[in-house]
């Protein structure tokens, strides 16, 4: 049998949380500094109790060929990918409208 989502009700194979919460994010993407003039690609404003941090960072990672990790609702990613961050999260199924892009 399988099991039952506790929010919306619906069967795991079905929920549609993660979904609704994707597109009510407010997503600002970054570039910051780090030690040594290292550029990180910074993704704040995720709500990381709505959304699997880890599977978002994975393919993140997965798609720039980078490090990165995921801590307390913001994903850092080694290297400037600010050209092409906001493409790939929209096709992770982000709104466009809610993601900002600052230079």
């Amino acid at each position: 049998m399988s099991d039952i989502c506790n929010t919306c009700g619906l069967p795991n194979e079905l929920c549609v949380c993660e979904t609704i919460a994707k597109e009510s994010q407010k997503i600002v993407v970054k570039i910051i500094k780090k030690k040594f003039g290292k550029k990180y690609t910074y993704i704040d404003g995720l709500n990381s109790t709505e959304i699997d941090m880890k599977d978002l960072t994975k393919k993140l990672k997965s798609k720039f060929a980078c490090g990165g990790t995921s801590k307390e609702g913001y994903v850092e990613l080694q290297g400037d990918h600010l050209r092409l961050i906001k493409d790939e999260l929209i096709n992770l199924g982000f709104s466009s409208d809610t993601i900002q892009v600052k230079k």
